[in-house]
């Protein structure tokens, strides 16, 4: 049975083709495209491939064209409900919560800007907020990711010039032994960054 359309979802189009976006969940924007076609250009047909914060699935959707398998999660049940619609496998879960598994590409497009003490918490506001520095949910992230990555596993990871581009570059290379830019585009206020991550100090051992 086709499930019921809420009222205020939205249709939106990616590269190819069109996905439903629910209310309560981030709308593709201009970072997500961009990490979108850096993932299409990274990932290889062997690849198991996790998406951290899938929000409505777009990206998940269009790599399990390319993958040899994919899985997303979100924290917004909203997302999760929205992902599946798409025809994304996803789970509920914060950051690597109730994982088991290692992956051969971790994609993340992270809350990366500042906090602002005056705004509600509401799901829209979780998936930008990133804390006081911007860097709070990143910072998690990497403290993690090396669990779960494969022996040759990489990161996908989107920041900001607002997060602090060195700060978080300098804590990848703790995690990571390759760090590098691989898509920068400037957009009205910021510069965002793709950055690959490789060779995890983490992951060695397995």
């Amino acid at each position: 049975m086709t499930p019921e359309i809420a009222k205020g979802t939205k249709k939106v189009h990616d590269l190819s083709e069109q996905v439903l976006v629910l209310p309560d969940v981030y709308e593709p924007c201009d970072d997500t495209y961009m990490l979108m076609e850096t993932a299409l250009n990274e990932v290889r047909p062997t690849d198991s491939v996790l998406e951290v914060g899938t929000g409505c699935g777009v990206i998940a959707k269009r790599v399990a064209e390319r993958a040899r398998c994919v899985i997303a999660t979100d924290k917004n049940p909203r997302a999760v409900e929205n992902a599946k619609l798409n025809g994304v496998e996803a789970t509920m879960g914060n950051l690597f919560a109730d994982l088991d598994s290692r992956f051969d590409l971790i994609i993340f497009n992270p809350p990366y800007l500042p906090s602002r003490g005056d705004i509600s918490r509401d799901w829209q506001t979780q998936a930008w907020d990133g804390g006081p520095s911007g860097r709070e949910v990143i910072v998690q992230f990497l403290s993690q990711v090396g669990n779960y990555l494969t022996q040759k596993g990489r990161v996908l990871l989107v920041i900001s010039s607002i997060t602090g581009y060195k700060d978080v570059t300098e804590l990848m290379h703790v995690q990571f032994r390759i760090v590098r830019v691989i898509a920068e585009r400037k957009f009205f206020f910021e510069t965002l960054y793709v950055v690959l991550g490789a060779e995890s100090t983490q992951s060695e051992g397995q």
